[in-house]
């Protein structure tokens, strides 16, 4: 990118991916290089230890990176407001206001963008698919929400027995139930009740059958009763299911696959169908050369793989390097994700399941092996 005077790089979003890319530009931080991050919120949440803040093993400021001191390192200007469209023609990002930053500019220009929003659960989409889910139901997405929103579901266990539902047996899912019953059966009053809706499929789904027989064993162990049924809808204290049953359940947690932004429609951007940012191996948009995006917003054309926090941590290195290359009209350099990645799925505080490739092993070494990874690297961002 050949280029004179200054260059306007512009990060939306503060995902696993752009906390590195700050953290890269604090070191390696060209003069003509002027870098705007736009996100609602002035910390990120870190998803991983969202599981053990419900269990009660983390306090709400452990699980998060304040982006102030990575912002100060690195020279660059917080926006606080959200996307809401992109003129990839006219290099314009327009800008929806936050509640309590009234002076958020209309429309912000770029060179260079970088798109890292993470995942989202779509309103409208979601009313479709499940009635009443919007209303009615506590979605793990988006994760500030949420987390703000748990510490009401434990008043309501300390007042009574409660029946609370996941819907959503992945990895979010799981984590979730298990952390849910942790917290209740010690805090909540005796009498609680626990379900996992899996949506129809097996639990833990998209892993081994050895790591799939372990997570079940652990559920019946903790008396979590599992349900293979879809969730049709959701209505006060009722989640309806495919067979036409309804479960009784006063709190009725989402952990449902996630939805491409919608202001991604219209950008000009090449989509997948499912609406994410298409990109190649460097990260970069397969229509736009100064567009890159990582993490859950954006889908490999060449290398599809799950969206999980693993991958988008791992693309981070990779996209601050193609970011300052692309800045400076030099190559690029693909990035590889690995095949077999370590994942470790919590059962509540004190035991995990681990998995690489076919290999899987559980016990409270894996979950200690989980909780240093994870305060490592909330502790890597934390500028002082």
């Amino acid at each position: 990118m050949q280029h004179h005077g200054i260059q306007k790089l512009l990060l939306l979003g503060a995902g696993h991916a752009h906390l590195q890319v700050l953290a890269h530009l604090a070191d390696h931080h060209p003069a003509d290089l002027d870098v705007t991050v736009l996100t609602p919120y002035p910390h990120q949440v870190y998803s991983g230890m969202t599981p053990g803040y419900v269990a009660g093993r983390y306090t709400e400021d452990e699980g998060r990176v304040p982006l102030e001191p990575l912002l100060r390192a690195t020279g660059a200007r917080w926006v606080q407001g959200r996307c809401d469209g992109i003129d990839t023609a006219a290099q314009t990002v327009r800008v929806a206001a936050v509640q309590g930053a009234p002076d958020t500019p209309a429309t912000l220009p770029y060179n260079l963008l970088s798109i890292d929003t993470g995942a989202v659960l779509d309103r409208t989409r979601l009313e479709d698919e499940m009635p009443g889910a919007a209303t009615h139901a506590l979605p793990i997405r988006p994760i500030e929400a949420f987390t703000a929103l748990w510490p009401q579901v434990m008043a309501l266990a300390q007042r009574q027995a409660v029946s609370l539902a996941v819907v959503g047996a992945g990895a979010g899912g799981i984590e979730l139930v298990f952390a849910a019953e942790q917290a209740l059966r010690l805090h909540g009053q005796p009498g609680a009740r626990f379900t996992l809706v899996t949506g129809g499929p097996e639990v833990a789904d998209n892993y081994s059958p050895g790591v799939q027989r372990r997570a079940l064993r652990q559920l019946r162990r903790r008396g979590i009763t599992v349900l293979r049924e879809a969730c049709t809808g959701i209505s006060e204290g009722e989640v309806h299911l495919g067979n036409g049953a309804r479960l009784a359940c006063d709190v009725p947690l989402l952990a449902i696959g996630t939805h491409a932004p919608a202001w991604l429609q219209g950008s000009g951007l090449a989509l997948s169908d499912s609406g994410h940012v298409l990109v190649n191996a460097c990260q970069q948009s397969t229509s736009h050369a100064n567009v890159f995006a990582a993490g859950d917003v954006c889908s490999r054309i060449d290398q599809p793989h799950a969206r999980s926090g693993v991958y988008a941590v791992r693309a981070g290195p990779p996209l601050a390097h193609n970011l300052l290359a692309a800045h400076g009209g030099q190559a690029l350099r693909p990035h590889h994700p690995p095949r077999h990645t370590l994942n470790l799925l919590s059962c509540g505080t004190g035991h995990a399941i681990a998995s690489y490739g076919p290999l899987h092993a559980e016990g409270a070494w894996a979950w200690w092996w989980k909780d240093r990874i994870d305060r490592a690297f909330v502790t890597r961002y934390r500028r002082a």
